[in-house]
């Protein structure tokens, strides 16, 4: 019997939010090792497609699991994630439902810009593995701001977008499942809530998933567009940049060898505008629309920035390059008793590397070879018998080699600017 005040349309939406149990890898102190998490998801297509979390299914899934309202469970692939916004998309095994002449509902966005804050919500998902629970709230705010450099699997988030605050319980588990209105649309992806704090959690906009979800459809990934610039809003700060109010956003620092540091910006200026667009960073609020604009350009493109210095207002062209994380791809040389990590060009230029070439030591095994050879978390691997370390794929052939005929094996790394030689022995 269908509850009083229960819409046919918040039915559905119930018959569309899943469980997601995903078994995945992890690279850790010189050796892999496998765990297990469970998240929400919500069915968003007719052909399967689930729409959760990036902090619930990444690349380093090696198993995902559906569990449908009707509790069948279903294999899953990932079609593709956006660490950015910690949103990412999986789809149900075509053959196995079909098979098994499986049905499921699914859900739609709304239109979350037209939310309010103390509008009623729901937070629909699997929190502690408890399937279908729905908590009710309010939203608390529509344009809350916080970025987190390390907040999926060590990926940076929130750069791009703003949340949305509520205080509907949002717990583990809750992750990825739909935040929703009393017509059952979608406004929301929940994501996550303040540990130790009471009636605090965060989703990402309707409007955000949407671009995202036909992205990843469409690509696979997410592609944005990077000049080095690092953004402060400028709330009272004004005044020491002669600057009227809602006028421009504070650049506090500039990537050493970025785009923005080639076209001759430094930490100090204001931008402006972007080809000729007025831009206002006043509040943090502001920063991510503004960050977005940027990114949203196609790689490649020559941006036309206006930038305040000083008393002088000049233009200057900036040409964009792909944006990339800190992080890269990880793997685990078990014999060695080494795990490392692709070093990117993110990575490079945050630590002032002279290149992208190299690998990150992120774990050794005490008693393994790596380690009595003196290798420490944190060096970077540049050659393996000489031979520069430019892929992963070096460093992978030079272990396989030792894997059938093990023998010493000289690493050349860098530590603190200086570069030291150590051998590994069998």
């Amino acid at each position: 019997m269908r509850a009083a005040g229960v819409s046919h349309g918040f039915n559905q939406l119930l018959d569309s939010v899943v469980r997601i149990d995903v078994r995945e890898v992890a690279f850790d102190q010189g050796t892999r090792r496998f765990e297990a998490s469970i998240g929400s998801g919500v069915l968003l297509s007719a052909d399967g497609l689930v729409l959760t979390n990036a902090h619930v299914v990444g690349p380093r899934a090696i198993d995902i699991n559906i569990t449908l309202p009707n509790l069948e469970r279903v294999e899953a692939k990932l079609v593709g994630w956006d660490h950015w916004t910690d949103l990412a998309l999986v789809r149900l095994d075509h053959e196995s439902v079909r098979r098994r002449g499986l049905k499921f509902a699914h859900a739609e966005f709304g239109d979350s810009d037209k939310l309010y804050p103390g509008e009623t919500v729901y937070a629909v998902g699997t929190p502690y593995g408890l399937t279908r629970t729905v908590t009710r709230g309010i939203i608390s705010n529509t344009s809350r701001y916080f970025e987190d450099d390390r907040g999926v699997d060590g990926y940076e988030t929130g750069s791009f977008n703003t949340w949305l605050q509520t205080d509907a319980a949002i717990n583990p588990g809750n992750s990825g499942g739909p935040l929703v209105i009393e017509d059952g649309k979608v406004m929301g992806v929940t994501s996550r809530g303040y540990l130790g704090a009471n009636n605090l959690g965060f989703a990402i906009p309707a409007n955000t998933a949407k671009r995202i979800v036909a992205g990843l459809v469409r690509d696979g990934a997410i592609t944005r567009s990077y000049i080095g610039i690092v953004p402060r809003d400028l709330q009272d700060l004004e005044s020491f940049y002669s600057l009227a109010l809602n006028t421009g956003m504070l650049i506090d620092s500039v990537d050493p060898g970025s785009p923005a540091a080639r076209g001759g910006l430094r930490g100090g200026d204001v931008l402006l505008a972007v080809d000729g667009r007025a831009v206002d960073g006043r509040f943090p609020e502001q920063l991510p629309p503004i960050q977005n604009l940027i990114a949203s350009h196609p790689v490649g493109s020559a941006l036309r920035l206006t930038i305040k210095r000083g008393g002088t207002s000049f233009e200057t062209i900036v040409t964009t390059e792909r944006l990339e994380s800190t992080m890269g791809e990880e793997w685990a040389l078990e014999h060695w008793g080494l795990s490392v990590r692709k070093v990117s060009r993110a990575y490079a230029r945050e630590h002032q590397l002279p290149d992208a070439s190299g690998v990150l030591v992120i774990g050794v095994r005490p008693g393994f070879p790596a380690e009595v050879a003196g290798l420490l978390p944190g060096d970077v691997v540049t050659r393996i018998n000489q031979r520069p370390v430019g892929s992963l794929e070096v460093i992978k052939s030079a272990y396989a080699a030792y894997g059938v005929k093990p023998q010493p094996t000289l690493f050349e790394a860098e530590r603190d600017r200086r570069v030291s030689l150590y051998i590994l022995k069998p």
